[in-house]
């Protein structure tokens, strides 16, 4: 392929490609430059770094998360965090280690604050301050951040489970430990159930803390 033809979209979109080949360790831009049949240096006319591409790569899974996401106009406070957390952890989900790359990386572009502009109207005019609204918003993203991460621990990808995660054989190595081993089986089965749970004690929290119905 010709260098100059080669532009940060694409080396983005085949760095997502790759990602789910080889993970996050296993993602270089002299392993990008092989996919794309290049020499590495000609990636550092658009990537001064791997962090750099980090951006670049969450940016485009922003961007496709969002072509995939619809949330009513009409949607109140609680459904918009509902819905946009959802779409937020099915989207990481779609990439191999999606939750790491995501998190703290920068968006290159200002799509994400358009979502954030109306999520963040709809907490105010339910009656938040902005400083609230943004402890809201900001509490529930971490908290999607974080469980997709822990998911992906176990559940790299969608049906793909790591050695190591045998909730009977942990049952057994804790054996002295009762409550613990028991809980085994709720920490490590059931995310879909999990983090809806973990999502409505996060809301309840928040409406509870601010006194917002």
């Amino acid at each position: 392929m010709a260098v100059g033809k080669i532009d940060r979209a694409l080396v983005a979109d085949t760095a997502l490609r790759l990602l789910n080949e080889v993970g996050l360790e296993g993602l270089s831009l002299r392993a990008i430059a092989r996919e794309l049949d290049v020499k590495a240096p000609a990636l550092y006319w658009h990537f001064k770094d791997k962090q750099a591409l980090l951006d670049e790569m969450a940016t485009l899974m922003y961007r496709r998360m969002i072509a995939g996401t619809s949330i009513p106009p009409d949607a109140d406070w609680r459904e918009r965090l509902v819905l946009a957390n959802r779409g937020l952890r099915t989207a990481l989900l779609g990439y191999r280690d999606g939750a790491k790359v995501f998190s703290g990386s920068r968006f290159t572009g200002t799509e994400h604050a358009v979502q954030m502009e109306e999520n963040l109207r709809a907490l105010v005019d339910a009656g938040f301050t902005l400083r609230q609204a943004v402890h809201a918003f900001t509490t529930v993203y971490l908290y999607t951040l974080g469980f997709v991460t822990e998911e992906q621990g176990v559940y790299p990808l969608p049906g793909e489970r790591r050695e190591g995660f045998d909730v009977a054989a942990r049952a057994r190595m804790l054996a002295d430990f009762p409550l613990s081993a028991a809980a085994g089986t709720t920490i490590f089965e059931g995310y879909d159930e999990n983090y809806e749970e973990g999502l409505m004690l996060l809301l309840t929290g928040i409406g509870a803390r601010y006194g917002i119905g």
